[in-house]
């Protein structure tokens, strides 16, 4: 199997004994390999170094059926969430985020607009996938949504248990990209999946024989490959809290792109665009040309950001 495209830059040579791969899932201090031969080999990072996330692509050294990552291949981007106490990593060098949402339950606005904060702060393009949209819910969902639609976010309405029309809704957008499957539990993300990747379900035990474990967690992150479109879909847990502590003011702004236009009329330059007189973000939300809640949320992470940055 050759290098991928993002990686043609490889050192035409190296170590011997070096090898390349991609990490396909994490599992605490060590992580599963996909060499480029297409066989996985359980690896742990070299000494105490970390910082390794689903996707990476990464140089090993093998010994028997083990390995130790040497070092982490550039990256395109990567995406993580954290609150006060720590910082999770998702994913790394992702092409597309799809946020997963549906009409029932309900999902959180809140928790929607900080996955849209974490995609546009890392570079990443985002899709929003509303699940469940034969229900009559369907309609108040949409409407919850139309103010992501406004700034430019795609919103695809599916039925994940029907098969074949969520394999043709999707499968095109995903075609030859690395995409993120990320949503709040109960959203019906598994089943969109299991739709996607039919074999998934046989992938992981696989997956869970290769690691020595008795049945598959679902707390983990995982790598699956689309069949017959070259493209590369991630699975990661179901959240109930997206945390953005580790951003900073300038980096929070960046998850707003909204208010770019407006920024340039502040007053001041260093401009909080929350208090402050002549304030163009304040002036765009008293028109209504910036949504109240978008910058509820806004206020929000700057605080939080604030607090966790107090002690």
């Amino acid at each position: 199997m050759p290098p991928p495209p993002e990686h043609a830059d490889r050192p035409a040579s190296g170590p011997a004994s070096e090898q390349y791969g991609r990490i396909v899932s994490s599992h605490g201090r060590h992580y599963m390999v996909e060499l480029d031969d297409g066989t996985l080999r359980k690896c742990f990072p070299r000494g105490k170094k970390g910082g390794a996330a689903v996707g990476d692509h990464v140089a090993v050294t093998l010994k028997g059926e083990e390995g130790s990552i040497e070092r982490i291949l550039e990256r395109k981007n990567l995406l993580y969430r954290s609150d006060d106490m720590r910082t999770k990593q998702f994913a790394a060098n992702v092409d597309l985020l799809l946020i997963v949402v549906a009409s029932e339950p309900m999902f959180s606005d809140d928790l929607a607009g900080r996955a849209l904060v974490g995609a546009w702060t890392a570079g990443v393009e985002p899709l929003v996938i509303l699940n469940k949209a034969d229900l009559p819910s369907a309609a108040l969902a949409m409407r919850r949504l139309a103010s992501l639609q406004k700034l430019g976010v795609p919103v695809i309405e599916i039925s994940a248990t029907d098969t074949e029309a969520t394999r043709r809704a999707l499968l095109p957008l995903l075609r030859g990209r690395c995409s993120l499957l990320l949503g709040q539990s109960g959203m019906g993300k598994s089943t969109i999946l299991n739709a996607l990747v039919p074999d998934a379900r046989a992938h992981t035990q696989a997956h869970s024989q290769a690691l020595g474990a008795g049945r598959h967690t679902t707390t983990a992150t995982r790598l699956y490959h689309l069949p017959g479109n070259g493209g590369n879909l991630i699975d990661s847990p179901g959240f109930q809290a997206f945390g953005l502590y580790h951003l900073g003011p300038e980096e929070i702004l960046l998850g707003f792109p909204e208010f770019g236009e407006h920024t340039a009329q502040c007053r001041f330059y260093n401009c909080s665009h929350r208090h402050e007189p002549g304030c163009g973000v304040l002036a765009a939300l008293e028109s209504g040309a910036i949504s109240a809640e978008r910058h509820a949320l806004y206020e929000r992470l700057l605080a939080e950001h604030e607090a966790s940055n107090s002690y």
